[in-house]
């Protein structure tokens, strides 16, 4: 059973959501921040990024920095930049891009479910980046930005988000970037509908943001066990999600670069991976991976398929029939000897947003020897992960667009 609820959110007012709305804080650097808010002080990068109010180069975890961001939340509601619902709602929020929409649900998620497993994860989290983002809930005792949900179709959620799409959105703009935002309020008649229909799911699923999931939940369990007289129906038992039926979302492909070929020469390193891999020569036009099991080759200016040989992965098993593990096992360790993709320096990871043409730039730059794209991962592969507790490989997806910030906010109290 999955336990959400609605809430009273806070948002900006519908003529300056522009001005407050931003990109989350763990894709750009401060300096990028700093620029994007440049001659705005309405920016929610003052708040998720408040190390912008400083000299550069300040430390982005010094506590005068979480200061700041406490002060100047308090300053955003004192000014009007940010103004708290009368009512409980739920929210429906879609995303555009390149033709595409995708429409969540904006909820408190349960603390407890992420901690009994309702809430399913399939990354690990880092207690560094844990760590910082809990401070952040804590020192403003609220959840700034949301966390980003899926969970299985449901045809209940879908005639209500038809019917709320219907009408009058609240925001409704296109970001910087280019991708659309739309927004709604949920009329509280539906809350109930909505409540019980989340109810019948026996999972939610997180899927990204892992670790700003992981410290809304852990910050608001702290402030259970640190009050005596806990109730349970606190507003701390609950934080800020944006869940999508999964048949909306689209994972992106994530690719990597490597540095060198662990002394193979180019032709060396193809008659290697004859071994596992059909490898076929695409030419110089840019080969894009089409199916599972294929994967796309870039070297000395050539692109190759890969399709890897019968035998060589198990389709039964959730992790050995992804891609990436197949990759890593058999080019990365078996040929390449990386073994640690989250510290080895001989290796690099291009989110697909960026195309395949970004991988083709940095070996063509020299800076990387080589590039291999991956075919995406499904929705479905990621929710069978979830489902057996597994923990996918390291930079397996890219979910695009990310949620835009600043859009509606939840206080812990």
């Amino acid at each position: 059973m999955a336990t959400v609820k609605p809430f009273k959110g806070v948002r900006p007012p519908r003529d300056l959501v522009t001005e407050v709305a931003s990109r989350p804080y763990d894709v750009l650097n401060s300096e990028e921040a700093r620029r994007e808010a440049e001659g705005n002080e309405k920016s929610l990068y003052h708040i998720i990024k408040p190390e912008i109010d400083f000299e550069p180069g300040t430390d982005e975890h010094d506590p005068k920095v979480y200061d700041k961001a406490v002060e100047n939340f308090q300053a955003f509601q004192t000014n009007g930049w940010l103004v708290q619902d009368d009512a409980d709602h739920y929210y429906i929020y879609a995303q555009t891009m390149d033709g595409r929409t995708q429409y969540g649900i904006v909820l408190a998620a349960y603390v407890d479910d992420y901690m009994s497993g309702a809430i399913k994860k399939h990354e690990l989290t880092r207690r560094d980046k844990e760590e910082d983002r809990m401070k952040h809930v804590r020192c403003n005792n609220a959840n700034i930005e949301p966390v980003f949900f899926a969970f299985p179709d449901n045809d209940d959620l879908e005639q209500v988000i038809r019917a709320v799409t219907a009408t009058e959105p609240e925001y409704d703009f296109v970001a910087p970037d280019g991708f659309g935002h739309t927004f709604w309020l949920v009329d509280p008649s539906l809350n109930d509908r909505i409540t019980a229909a989340f109810e019948a799911m026996p999972a939610l699923y997180i899927a990204d943001g892992h670790h700003r999931t992981a410290a809304a939940a852990l910050v608001g369990n702290e402030k259970a066990t640190n009050n005596p007289e806990h109730r349970g129906d606190e507003e701390y038992n609950y934080f800020l999600a944006v869940a999508f039926p999964a048949s909306h979302l689209k994972i992106i492909d994530y690719n990597r670069v490597v540095k060198d070929l662990n002394g193979l020469a180019p032709a060396e390193f193809l008659a290697r991976l004859d071994k596992d891999f059909i490898v076929e020569d695409k030419g110089e036009e840019i080969y894009r991976p089409d199916r599972l099991h294929n994967f796309s080759l870039y070297l000395d200016g050539r692109w190759y398929s890969l399709t890897a040989r019968e035998g060589t992965y198990d389709d039964a098993d959730p992790i050995g029939v992804l891609d990436v593990t197949i990759s890593s096992d058999l080019i990365l360790r078996d040929i390449l000897d990386i073994t640690d993709l989250r510290s080895s320096k001989r290796i690099d990871f291009v989110g697909g947003i960026r195309g395949l043409g970004e991988l083709k730039r940095r070996v063509d730059s020299g800076e990387m020897v080589a590039a291999l794209a991956l075919y995406p991962v499904s929705m479905k592969q990621l929710m069978d992960i979830a489902d057996t507790g597994n923990i996918m490989p390291p930079k397996t997806t890219w979910f695009e667009p990310k949620l835009r910030s600043g859009l509606v906010i939840h206080k812990l109290d």
